[in-house]
């Protein structure tokens, strides 16, 4: 999270928060199949936890912000309501998917 002029905490924007989750969703995908082929590589192993518990807090601070993007996060501190059902779809977005 970045800080303001006040000290205090500021949530990092939608588009920054996709970024984080992103990355660490290809790290974690890539060091799964890594690890399909060096199954005792401590270092492997100890760097694709990491990156599962990087991408758990990208996703619920996503979801506690902005809504849920997966039904992990859909959960009642993450949204009282079904309303981000609403929000534009990724397609619906200027510049589309990306």
């Amino acid at each position: 999270m970045s800080g303001n002029s006040n000290g205090m905490q500021t949530c990092p924007s939608k588009e920054e928060l996709m970024k984080k989750i992103n990355e660490h969703s290809f790290a974690v995908d890539d060091l799964l199949l890594y690890l399909d082929t060096h199954p005792d590589c401590e270092k492997g192993l100890q760097c694709y936890r990491e990156n599962v518990k990087k991408r758990k807090e990208a996703l619920k601070l996503y979801a506690k912000n902005y809504g849920p993007l997966t039904i992990d996060t859909a959960d009642e501190c993450a949204s009282k309501s079904w309303e981000w059902v609403l929000q534009p779809w990724p397609w619906e977005n200027k510049g589309g998917c990306r």
